[in-house]
C-alpha cells in the first residue's frame, strides 16, 4: 500500500516535520520522519485511545480534536499538533486566497436534530471553531464557525429538529 505524507507542527512552534506513513495491515504501520524509519504496532483501545508500541516502548495515546489541530495525550502529558495530508494542505492553501466577511448564516446541511448549541448570542468566536452539532443519518455533525467574529443569534435549539437548509445561527 502506497505511503501518505503528513506534515506534523507542535503548537507554538515554527519547525515542521514530514512524516511518512505506510500502512502495512492489521495494525502494523512504517513511520518515516525524516530519514528515520520506525516500525509501529497498533491496536484501538475501548475507550477511543490508541496502544502503540514503537522501538520496544508501549506508549497509550489519547486524540482530541482542536480546530484544525490533535490534542495528543501520550504518559501524561498534553501536546498540541498541527497534521495536514497533502490534500489538507492544498484546501489550505486554496481557502487562505479569500476570507469569509460580513454575515453569515450557518445553516443545517441536511435534515436532523441539533444535539448540542456550542455557543450563545454574543458569543465571539474563531475561524473553525465548533457552533453547533446536529445529528443527521445517525452521525453527529460538528458544524464549525465559516469565520472569526460575534455569534448575533441563534436561531436552533437543543433537541429540535431542522430541515435541510435551516437557519441555524448568524456569525457577524
Amino acid at each position: 500500500m502506497p505511503s501518505v505524507r503528513y506534515q506534523a507542527q507542535l503548537h507554538g512552534h515554527t519547525e515542521q516535520l514530514v512524516v511518512d506513513v505506510e500502512d502495512l495491515g492489521d495494525g502494523r504501520l512504517v513511520l518515516t520522519v525524516g530519514d528515520t524509519r520506525h516500525e509501529v504496532d497498533a491496536v484501538a483501545l475501548d475507550h477511543g485511545a490508541v496502544s502503540l508500541l514503537l522501538d520496544g516502548q508501549v506508549y497509550d495515546v489519547e486524540f482530541d480534536d482542536v480546530g484544525e489541530e490533535v490534542q495528543v495525550l501520550v504518559r501524561g502529558d498534553a501536546f498540541r499538533v498541527d497534521v495536514a495530508d497533502e490534500r489538507a494542505l492544498r484546501l489550505r492553501a486554496g481557502a487562505a486566497a479569500f476570507q469569509v466577511e460580513g454575515k453569515v448564516t450557518v445553516t443545517a446541511p441536511m435534515p436532523g436534530k441539533v444535539v448540542r448549541l456550542l455557543v450563545k448570542p454574543g458569543e465571539v468566536v474563531v475561524e473553525g471553531q465548533g457552533l453547533v452539532v446536529v445529528e443527521a443519518m445517525k452521525m453527529e455533525n460538528e458544524l464549525k464557525s465559516p469565520k472569526a467574529g460575534t455569534v448575533t443569534e441563534v436561531f436552533a435549539r437543543e433537541g429540535g429538529t431542522v430541515e435541510a437548509n435551516a437557519k441555524l445561527l448568524t456569525v457577524e
